[in-house]
């Protein structure tokens, strides 16, 4: 899918809305080909981005884990790293 989309399960302080609503946002835009409707499809691109934010947020709120929860900026940290592995020239 897209590298962009992260993980947002299971993290101290648990995912915003705002971040749910970015992620929904973001996997709109890739399964419709679109990062701007047109007029035409703008409400039916809203409707969707508001739905898959409302069932990410579900989901996030079903999910039980055992494991400790995962620390931001530490987890930014290791993108950053692979991140610069990957692209060193």
């Amino acid at each position: 899918m897209c590298r962009n989309i992260r993980s947002l399960h299971n993290y101290e302080p648990p995912a915003s809305a705002s971040e749910i609503h970015d992620a929904a946002l973001q996997y709109v835009r890739k399964i419709s080909g679109s990062t701007r409707p047109s007029q035409a499809n703008a409400e039916a691109f809203d409707r969707a981005v508001e739905e898959v934010a409302l069932a990410t947020a579900r989901l996030l709120d079903d999910l039980v884990t055992s494991a400790p929860p995962k620390n931001r900026e530490i987890e930014a940290a290791k993108r950053h790293a692979r991140a610069q592995q990957r692209f060193a020239a």
